[in-house]
């Protein structure tokens, strides 16, 4: 078989597969490029070797037996073991759930997540979103410190396991969505500056020099980032990507990368005739991220929306620390302008960034290009401890706020456990090899919280396995009270998003939000009531619907004047 790497430092460059040596020679039609024939085959193991240094993972890696700094491994995908059928499921109409491959049981494997997706099908989710599972050193981590972005974390179960997964899942209906890393590597174990300029001291980013995307040897490295993206929608039949912080990604090249890749996946979207769609998390609130190609924009089919978040979050919590402050002045005006025109910071001032920020959405934009939620991976694993908001708030307001992110005009997103208000935390767990590492983040992790008050014996120490076995989902809650109850809410309010349109724009969108954060949002054909205060209080309904789809609370049927009244923390959706 063929084996190529792209080394254009190199003076020499050795093949070592399965114990045997084999000199490469340069590619004549492509610089740089280094190439030999040598057998090989599912499961050969192989390395390169660098101007006589020790044998290094491929770059283009698709396995990882033995961890980031281990050997490659060849992967026949032709052999994976594909049962169902699949034709794609889109984003328009769309419900996410942002899983954790390692925290989703307590084996942590793919498998033992595949046996639990008849709960996320019951639940009536659209698509699993898988948060990163390229290796990493370790067994338990995020995932966003991996090395190798084509390959498969073997704890999870490797390349069979992942597509076991992608396979049981498509089985029940859901399209699978794939949370990939491009803006940086991982400390350990990147063996990716050795072959060629990957990054660059051109722009600096929160990580150190940034991936080179415009800078000499970029378009390798832009290749190779895209190839990467088309590898996973294609080998393991994935439905979408969600691209993390896609604001590092620095480009003052003539097209910029994100232009570049969401060309390439509708290209290949039309080529296997299923929708194939990326959603980026931007910083920036910017209208250029989601715009389409033709309009001048990056072409992403979706953004998440942190300023609902936030608004929605400093509104129930009455939190005003950090980026919450720019929301906390007014949380019901924060939330309400959220929710008719998707960023909250749309060229106002944010006094946590100190100048303004953002820009205006157009009320064209179809509202399912924001993503919607009330909790998400960052948003709780961030925290000191890792508290969830059925820590602190009461089950009438973790329906308040299911009602608000399942009846909002965004594309709805769920991080595991929320739907039945799991009350095991998720907290920040590494599983770094190198002990100056393990360190540093400790120690690090401790100064950060110690700066706003917190103890340093009350930050989980990351390194300690007990963090990441706290952060387990506890299966038995399901069928316990209150979570019972609260898990059944969100079912009824999945069913009844069915009816619901799904391209309408911002514009579109009725809501009056009122003191405390009462809120009628009319969704013909549904009118969404929330009250998340401690009074009871009388709401003008902008039409007389004929009855209640659902409600949590004891709430009454409008009265003829065409007003509602809602108890304590409830809520109710009238048709």
């Amino acid at each position: 078989m063929l084996f190529d790497v792209w080394a254009p430092w190199a003076g020499v460059v050795e093949l070592l597969a399965d114990g045997r040596t084999y000199v490469m020679g340069p590619d004549p039609g492509r610089a740089g490029w280094w190439c030999c024939e040598a057998p090989g085959g599912h499961g050969t193991r192989y390395g390169f070797a660098l101007d006589g240094g020790p044998p290094l993972p491929d770059p283009r890696s698709r396995r990882q037996p033995d961890g980031p700094d281990g050997l490659s491994a060849v992967v026949d995908f032709a052999r994976l073991p594909w049962r169902h059928g699949w034709r794609g499921r889109g984003l328009r109409g769309a419900v996410l759930y942002e899983l954790h491959t390692g925290t989703f049981t307590p084996e942590g494997t793919f498998d033992a997540a595949a046996e639990r997706l008849p709960h996320l099908a019951d639940l009536g989710v659209t698509h699993v979103e898988l948060m990163p599972v390229c290796p990493f050193p370790g067994r338990h981590g995020w995932g966003y410190d991996g090395v190798a972005p084509w390959a498969v974390h073997e704890p999870y179960g490797g390349p069979e396991g992942l597509a076991r997964f992608v396979d049981a899942a498509h089985g029940l209906g859901l399209g699978v969505v794939l949370d990939v890393v491009h803006n940086h590597l991982g400390p350990s174990g990147n063996h990716l500056p050795t072959y060629g300029p990957y990054f660059t001291d051109t722009h600096q980013t929160p990580w150190g020099a940034a991936v080179n995307l415009d800078a000499p040897g970029s378009p390798e490295v832009r290749a190779y980032l895209t190839g990467s993206a088309l590898a996973w929608l294609t080998d393991y039949r994935l439905d979408g990507l969600r691209l993390d912080a896609v604001h590092a990604l620095v480009d003052h090249g003539p097209v910029h990368f994100l232009a570049e890749l969401s060309a390439a996946v509708d290209e290949l979207g039309a080529r296997l005739g299923r929708p194939l769609f990326l959603v980026g998390e931007s910083d920036l609130n910017d209208p250029a991220t989601t715009t389409p190609r033709p309009a001048g924009g990056l072409g992403l089919h979706a953004q998440w929306n942190d300023d609902f978040h936030h608004a929605l979050h400093t509104l129930l919590t009455g939190e005003s620390q950090g980026y919450y402050a720019d929301f906390a002045a007014d949380p019901p005006r924060a939330l309400a302008k959220t929710l008719r025109g998707g960023f909250f910071h749309d060229g106002t001032h944010s006094s946590f960034r100190g100048r303004p920020h953002g820009r205006p959405l157009d009320p064209g934009t179809p509202a399912h290009r924001l993503l919607g939620y009330a909790q998400t991976h960052d948003q709780v694993g961030n925290r000191a401890v890792g508290d969830r908001l059925s820590a602190r708030l009461s089950p009438g307001l973790l329906a308040c706020a299911a009602a608000l992110v399942l009846g909002a005009p965004f594309t709805p997103m769920l991080f595991m456990g929320e739907e039945w208000g799991a009350r095991t935390p998720w907290q920040y767990f590494t599983d770094h090899t190198d002990p100056e590492l393990a360190e540093a983040v400790r120690a690090g992790r401790r100064r950060e919280f110690a700066a706003h008050g917190w103890a340093e014996e009350d930050v989980p120490d990351p390194q300690d396995p007990a963090t990441r076995d706290r952060s387990c989902l506890d299966w038995t809650e399901p069928a316990c009270e209150p979570h019972a109850r609260l898990l059944a809410w969100y079912r009824r309010l999945i069913a009844l998003r069915t009816d619901l349109p799904h391209d309408a724009p911002l514009s579109a969108t009725d809501v009056t939000v009122g003191p405390g954060g009462t809120t009628v949002l009319h969704r013909a054909p549904y009118t969404i009531t929330v009250n998340p205060t401690r009074e009871t209080v009388t709401l003008p309904l902008p039409h007389t619907p004929a009855e209640i789809q659902a409600a949590w609370g004891r709430v009454p049927p409008p009265a003829p004047d065409g007003t509602l009244t809602l108890p304590p923390e409830s809520a109710a959706v009238l048709r």
